[in-house]
């Protein structure tokens, strides 16, 4: 089974309004996350393929190291118009599944995407982890591509649940703690850096922060 990974990837000027940070240190993290996550999947032996959709420069470059697809997003409409453009690229080149994840889960092992595919079926199915306080989606499997059209900044996690069961009978929810630890706000960061999940990034990620 050919699986890809799609990671939507604002402008990194435009991202994380909500941590309250200086600009330098907002674009430092979003590089440090993204390199991370790239990394993780770039290691997993169930994804084939990354894809990247953005127009930040940064960000290119970054995806480029680990081999990823770059599909430039000059619009930058939204998420669901990124993950649109990453499902075109995936169906005209016969992947069967895909995953959409955030650039904010730098926390994120391999064997967290061992244990959320462990829940995948035929002939397709649907896979829904939720953010830590169950308003988004930090990962979203789908078989085949165009299983669904993607619902991000609606209070995703909910519609996604009621329209994957609208399209298959096949739908599981996985709590996977590392994918569910996503930095969207001051909260978010706070609670993260007290975890003690993969202490080098952590580290990196403080480093940042005392900074700003």
């Amino acid at each position: 089974m050919k699986i890809a990974a799609i990671i939507p990837v604002k402008t990194f000027s435009n991202a994380k309004t909500r941590l309250d940070l200086p600009p330098k240190q907002v674009e430092h993290l979003c590089k440090v996350m993204l390199e991370e996550i790239l990394y993780t999947i770039s290691i997993s032996p169930h994804i084939e393929k990354t894809i990247i959709v953005t127009k930040e420069e940064k960000a290119i470059e970054i995806g480029k190291k680990f081999d990823a697809v770059i599909i430039r997003d000059e619009k930058e409409e939204s998420v669901n118009s990124a993950v649109a453009l990453a499902d075109k690229y995936l169906l005209k080149n016969d992947f069967h599944a895909s995953i959409v994840f955030p650039q904010d889960i730098p926390f994120i092992k391999t064997q967290d995407i061992d244990f959320m595919l462990n829940y995948k079926t035929h002939p397709n199915f649907a896979i829904i982890v939720p953010s830590r306080r169950f308003d988004g989606t930090n990962a979203l499997v789908r078989m085949p591509i165009d299983l669904m059209k993607t619902h991000y900044d609606e209070d995703s996690y909910k519609i996604h649940m009621n329209t994957a069961k609208e399209h298959t009978l096949n739908v599981a929810m996985v709590f996977v703690k590392r994918i569910m630890l996503d930095i969207d706000n001051a909260e978010d960061l706070k609670f993260a850096l007290d975890q003690n999940e993969k202490p080098e990034i952590r580290d990196k990620i403080k480093k940042i922060i005392e900074f700003s």
